[in-house]
């Protein structure tokens, strides 16, 4: 299921790319771009056992024809494409979401990108929602890769498009306060969202939250998934 954000709760078929443009400290998708001999620093470095990714244990290349497949024998037409960064391939997905329209027209394509690359027309003309969720100060990326003016206004002014933050304290929430105004984001696409990758973590900056929601008129959205679950793939 979709756990995060405007369709949370929604029977989903989730598609991963691997390589994204931006490394953030915390990313519990890691395995897609922390790769053995990069420089990029993460917040299990200090944990016992934790290493980095190799390519060919944790890549696999396969043809849209091949994606396709697999997703035809499974009764769900939500297809969340995500990452890594779904949009540094976006080429190719775009044949991808052209080859599953063909095969059952009630196919419906959510994008959860980070916001720094803009979709070309064609790749737009086929997506139904993006899940956009800029990265703040503690992503520990840099502003000038974090924050691409011209493209947080393209989704700004986008009427497919929600904002997702992850927040973990008042100063991410300041950072989130000040973006949204800068882009003059409406405050019904932007959804709150706690850090966290296990249900007391979460629970934990819930409270206070969720007044933040009701403070400001933003939507409020769990990690419905960690609950059900706990931080597993696959799931």
């Amino acid at each position: 299921i979709q756990g995060e954000g405007k369709s949370i709760g929604r029977p989903s078929i989730f598609i991963r790319t691997s390589l994204c443009n931006l490394h953030c400290s915390w990313c519990d998708t890691d395995y897609t771009w922390n790769w053995i001999g990069t420089p990029f620093k993460h917040e299990k470095d200090s944990e016992p056992g934790y290493e980095k990714y190799s390519k060919a244990d944790y890549m696999v290349q396969l043809s849209i024809q091949e994606i396709a497949a697999e997703l035809a024998p499974i009764n769900c037409r939500n297809v969340v494409l995500t990452g890594g960064e779904p949009l540094l391939q976006q080429a190719e997905l775009t044949e991808l979401m052209l080859l599953l329209r063909k095969a059952d027209a009630g196919y419906r394509f959510e994008i959860e990108t980070n916001g720094t690359i803009a979709p070309a027309k064609a790749f737009d003309d086929l997506v139904d929602q993006y899940n956009v969720s800029p990265k703040l100060a503690n992503s520990n990326n840099p502003l000038k890769l974090r924050e691409k003016a011209d493209v947080y206004k393209y989704f700004s002014e986008n009427p497919k498009a929600v904002f997702k933050f992850v927040v973990s304290n008042e100063e991410d929430l300041q950072e989130v306060l000040a973006l949204i105004s800068k882009y003059k984001i409406k405050p019904r696409h932007v959804y709150l969202m706690p850090e966290g990758t296990s249900p007391e973590k979460l629970r934990a900056k819930q409270q206070w939250l969720i007044e933040a929601c009701k403070q400001h008129n933003f939507n409020y959205t769990d990690r419905l998934h960690i609950h059900i679950y706990g931080n597993k793939r696959g799931v």
